[in-house]
């Protein structure tokens, strides 16, 4: 299945898309080069026909995710993340955004 990320604003930089198949881990990464003071790093996901629902926030380091399961990882520079989804499935297709803020 197919698992899309979307550019957000220029303050963030993402991948075009990324896909795997079912069960199979996925790294979806975020550059957001111009991060500042205490802004935290958020990641949404956008199911079809769906608002975006906020799915976690992080500040530095590693930060557990529930729903989809996986976790979320911010450099030490916080100049990048990346959201790790370890076992997606068909229902956890959607867009994936990071914003700041």
């Amino acid at each position: 299945f197919f698992l899309a990320v979307a550019v957000g604003r220029a303050q963030v930089q993402q991948e075009p898309s990324a896909e795997t198949t079912g069960g199979t881990a996925i790294t979806i990464n975020c550059s957001h080069p111009n991060v500042q003071g205490n802004t935290n790093i958020q990641w949404y996901r956008q199911l079809s026909d769906q608002a975006p629902h906020h799915i976690v926030t992080g500040f530095s380091g590693i930060k557990a995710v529930q729903d989809p399961p996986g976790r979320l990882s911010v450099a030490a520079d916080r100049r990048s993340s990346s959201l790790w989804l370890a076992r997606p499935r068909r229902g956890d297709a959607a867009v994936y955004y990071c914003a700041v803020g």
